[in-house]
């Protein structure tokens, strides 16, 4: 959620013109995250969340726009989609700060209460399990399929695009754990776990707290169809690894928590060390790509790919 499409107040009072949200009284860029553009805004009528995609296309965002609807019609604290007035969820802009013209996507969302931490504790580790589990059953009843847009093909390309850079910046080792870790984890089949909506990105930034309390989940735009036991890894590593010696209990605080709404079977037990190396793998690879291959922007932030080599390492116990 950095800033690379710029906008004014005239820009954002022109969308406004859209929907049934009264006029803008002030907006603020939101720095945090790497992937959209996300503004604050301020109307009448209260706070919003306003994104523009800079990565997907006009194709790709109704699954998102239905799915947050979805998980909000049934119950789940997540941001809603608002309408137009002509009934869509989504509004164009064009963005004039590179050498073309180019037209963006983009939607508004409502604004959750509560805030984002650093770290979390033992107790919120475990609101932020229940908080999971609630949200793999909320979506257990949505339709649409998406398949993982960053899956074994994904991760082969980029690791390729990574791998000359790896070895001059970090290290010939380095960049050989790059190379075994790919090919172990491409032996692994996981079509029999159970499965359906994860979020994908459920990192510290993009879930809310009330005190020790979630009060909100956002950022659905990494959502696919997947193993929930994916996520789970996904989130420990996002969340549980903080790489000392406590990593083991608050792991256990946030399993405890998900299995308190949502109780996992014995293979997905049996995946889950696999799957948090996996995991692991994923996030140094994008962390590893946006290192190397930096995009500009007003807001920007670039989040440091060692973590993710040392957890890594902490998964094959190495």
């Amino acid at each position: 959620m950095s800033v690379y499409t710029e906008l004014t107040h005239e820009n954002i009072s022109h969308i406004l013109e859209d929907y049934s949200l009264d006029a803008l009284q002030s907006f603020e860029g939101i720095a945090a995250g790497i992937e959209n553009s996300n503004f604050f805004i301020d109307t009448e009528q209260g706070r919003f969340v306003l994104t523009v995609f800079e990565r997907m296309d006009e194709q790709e965002l109704p699954y998102f726009m239905r799915l947050m609807c979805h998980l909000a019609a049934k119950g789940l604290s997540c941001p809603d989609v608002m309408q137009r007035r002509d009934g869509s969820l989504l509004f164009e802009v064009q963005d004039e700060g590179g050498a073309e013209r180019k037209v963006k996507w983009g939607c508004i969302v409502s604004c959750l209460s509560g805030k984002t931490l650093d770290a979390l504790n033992s107790v919120q580790l475990y609101a932020s399990g229940q908080a999971l589990a609630q949200l793999h059953l909320a979506g257990e009843s949505f339709a649409e399929q998406r398949a993982n847009p960053t899956g074994t093909i994904w991760l082969q390309e980029h690791v390729d695009k990574v791998l000359q850079g790896t070895a001059k910046a970090y290290g010939d080792v380095t960049a050989n754990l790059l190379r075994d870790e790919l090919e172990s984890q491409r032996l692994q089949l996981w079509d029999d776990l159970p499965r359906g909506v994860i979020h994908g990105d459920l990192f510290v930034d993009n879930i809310l707290f009330d005190g020790d309390k979630v009060s909100g989940i956002i950022d659905f735009y990494y959502a696919h169809t997947a193993p929930w036991v994916m996520d789970i890894a996904i989130t420990l590593n996002a969340q549980a690894v903080i790489l000392n010696h406590d990593d083991d209990s608050r792991i256990q605080a946030f399993l405890s928590g998900y299995e308190s709404v949502r109780e996992l079977q014995e293979d997905e037990f049996q995946a889950l060390p696999t799957l948090l190396r996996l995991a692991a793998l994923r996030f140094w690879v994008s962390r590893l790509y946006d290192a190397l291959f930096p995009r500009g922007g007003a807001m920007t932030q670039t989040k440091d790919p060692e973590e993710y080599r040392l957890k890594l390492l902490f998964h094959r116990g190495e």
